[in-house]
């Protein structure tokens, strides 16, 4: 092979590597450009935190709240009781105004060194005892509409939960006392 049939050669596989690095980095950059448009529409329609029925649930399958904190998802809930859930959920939810006298405060502290005034402190408390007031009216209401089975199969599932946690509990305390007898002090 000649001197000039090689420089050729690779003159020419040099070009075919760089177009291909150029139409690839094309391509991403295209698909790129189109995923940030589309999540720009998104976010405008207001989609953004849509699950993937298209509907407001999130990933959490509608019942966001309750599912993961009472496990109500195991209990095999009629269509209208799902929808008797909702309905309490959206009669319970903190208002607009609430949210955003809350989101101002908060980024009064920030402003104001991260310490909050006796007042700020005594009107998130307010906030909080009143949130904590609609969250067991929520479960009561909740509650009502369960059937005798679907409650006693919700008790069994709290216990579980107790239990699992009170282990978990048990399990780290264990750790942390074999982490520190490992310890080396300064007697030593």
């Amino acid at each position: 092979m000649s001197l000039k049939s090689k420089f050729s050669s690779i003159f020419t596989l040099a070009f075919a590597v760089a177009a291909f690095a150029v139409v690839g980095l094309a391509q991403d950059a295209a698909k790129t450009q189109e995923d940030n448009t589309q999540k720009l529409e998104k976010h405008e329609r207001g989609d953004h935190h849509r699950g993937m029925r298209g509907d407001r649930a999130g990933r959490h399958g509608g019942m966001r709240g309750m599912g993961g904190m009472f496990g109500l998802r195991e209990l095999n809930l009629t269509d209208a009781q799902k929808e008797q859930i909702r309905q309490i959920h959206e009669a319970n939810k903190p208002t607009e105004a609430q949210m955003t006298e809350m989101k101002a405060m908060h980024e009064s502290f920030k402003k104001d060194g991260g310490e909050p005034t006796e007042a700020q402190r005594a009107q998130m408390k307010a906030f909080r005892e009143q949130m904590r007031t609609k969250r067991e009216l929520v479960k009561a209401q909740i509650l009502a509409i369960l059937t005798p089975e679907q409650r006693t199969q919700l008790e069994a599932k709290k216990a579980e939960m107790e239990k699992r946690r009170e282990e978990f509990r048990q399990n780290r305390q264990e750790r942390k006392a074999a982490r520190d007898a490992a310890k080396p002090t300064d007697n030593d």
